[in-house]
């Protein structure tokens, strides 16, 4: 590898030092896409790549979701910039992005633009790490359980009082998804599948299921396994999404906190 790195963590994270033109020549494509699943999170900071910059490198790492404008998602709660800003009122909360698809999306590229002057920091998780570090036997019986992932269990945190019309809604734009609790990755690799979305354990109580996911939810976001970046304008992180889930820090809704953001088609179906 040819350019230089540093670990922002013992579990978790890898600053890349690069210049724009080494990256957008993609020659190091490949080794930028192992690293990745490695460390699960790579940073460069302060690297100021333009939108269409970041959609031209994003292109040497896989496919682009044509999102927002040219394969840009504007990040902010500014519904005048982003028309579904709603949705992103529950990303403080901790998620894996496309989980109610079969196949989930394989990374995310983000920029920082405007930031708030109040929290705006970014949390990321390893859940390959989480699983990793389980007793053996636990491995064993969560292997065998589904659980169930629902955009309702996210909007019930940021929408108390919801109409029957948000309600019918949420389960015609985002069905309920059941997927393995332990995804077994095709390298060998098994992750596990938490987060603000999952609703309940297939055929387990409600309340014992509720149980199980708040306790491997805090688990999995112990400080050994969770890198926190705190932002500086022109950094660009990508994050491994079928490893990592991700959570950003409260900010004032008119704070004109804006990012943006590209993302990788999924290559994986989760099983």
């Amino acid at each position: 590898m040819t350019f230089a790195t540093r670990a922002l963590t013992p579990r978790i994270g890898t600053e890349i030092i690069a210049s724009k033109e080494t990256l957008l020549a993609g020659g190091h494509s490949q080794e930028i896409r192992d690293l990745l699943e490695q460390r699960g999170v790579l940073l460069f900071h302060k690297l100021g790549m333009t939108d269409e910059e970041q959609v031209e490198f994003a292109k040497t790492l896989g496919q682009v979701i044509p999102q927002g404008e040219k394969g840009i998602y504007k990040i902010t709660l500014d519904t005048r910039l982003n028309d579904t800003a709603h949705y992103l009122k529950g990303t403080p909360y901790w998620h894996i992005d496309g989980v109610q698809d079969d196949v989930p999306t394989r990374a995310s590229l983000l920029t920082a633009r405007v930031l708030s002057k109040v929290g705006g920091q970014t949390e990321f998780a390893n859940t390959y790490a989480a699983y990793d570090d389980l007793p053996e036997d636990e491995k064993r019986a969560y292997e065998k359980l589904r659980v169930v992932h629902t955009q309702k269990m996210i909007q019930s945190k940021v929408n108390l009082h919801p109409s029957k019309e948000e309600l019918e809604a949420w389960d015609r734009t985002f069905a309920p998804k059941t997927h393995p609790l332990v995804w077994t990755h095709q390298s060998g690799r098994k992750s596990l599948v938490v987060g603000i979305h999952a609703a309940s354990v297939e055929g387990m109580d409600e309340a014992e299921g509720r149980i199980l996911i708040d306790r491997l939810q805090a688990w999995s976001t112990q400080p050994q396994f969770v890198y926190r970046h705190e932002w500086t304008v022109g950094d660009m992180i990508i994050w491994d999404n079928t490893g990592v889930m991700h959570r950003v820090e409260p900010y004032p809704a008119d704070s004109g906190r804006l990012l943006s953001r590209t993302t990788l088609v999924g290559e994986e179906a989760l099983a």
